[in-house]
């Protein structure tokens, strides 16, 4: 299958891209368990069926007077995971349910009595999804795969997931389309219609006027 020449020009920017990506890092300043703007959320989407790996580290121990929750959840209701006082490394691998954006949330909580200056835990996030999130080099040496031939399946995956993605944002730019002569088509017979209205009202309202001064003899 040939593909257009600017579709492999978008595949290998969007791959070199990819491959620029770093995780990302943040501090998580710790708040009472009652403040409801304790969590915060980074957002990705991802489509159904996509293997999703999330690798999250965070620094401190416990028992030093802050605990760190966090929550992987998707905007149509699908929970991933809701691991509880998490330090160093937290991996959670799972399979999205549906084509949504999905959300890891974390919320760091003041826990104890004693007094912590400045508390506050680093967090350093990183989201793998659908060829990155394979184990290549388990992969690799259960196929008894070459480097190069590993490199190249890797790429082809990832050029596939391109492929795909912009067929879903085709079939929906065909909907919302679609959508949009339908509501055109909607508000134009609208339209007709309530000028067909109006003239009818305003033709009845002329000869039952006439017909009224007649018979009062006015005219």
């Amino acid at each position: 299958m040939a593909f257009p020449r600017w579709l492999l020009q978008y595949a290998c920017s969007f791959l070199l891209l990819i491959s620029c990506s770093e995780a990302l890092k943040f501090d998580m300043p710790a708040h009472s368990a009652h403040e409801h703007k304790a969590w915060r959320c980074i957002q990705n989407f991802v489509a159904k069926d996509t293997l999703v790996v999330v690798t999250a580290t965070i620094s401190g121990h416990k028992g030093d007077g802050m605990t760190v929750n966090m929550h992987i959840r998707d905007t149509v209701g699908n929970d991933y995971g809701k691991p509880k006082d998490v330090t160093g490394e937290q991996r959670t691998v799972f399979t999205s349910h549906a084509d949504a954006a999905f959300e890891v949330c974390f919320q760091n909580i003041l826990t104890g009595s004693k007094y912590v200056e400045n508390p506050s835990r680093q967090v350093e996030l990183d989201i793998d999804i659908g060829a990155d999130a394979k184990d290549w080099s388990a992969i690799q040496a259960t196929e008894k795969l070459k480097p190069v031939e590993a490199d190249l399946r890797r790429i082809e995956e990832m050029v596939a997931e391109v492929v795909s993605e912009m067929e879903y944002l085709r079939t929906r730019e065909q909907k919302l389309r679609d959508t949009n002569e339908s509501t055109n088509n909607r508000v134009k017979w609208f339209g007709f219609t309530t000028t067909f209205l109006l003239i009818a009202l305003w033709v009845w309202q002329i000869m039952y006027l006439r017909a009224y001064f007649r018979s009062k003899h006015l005219i």
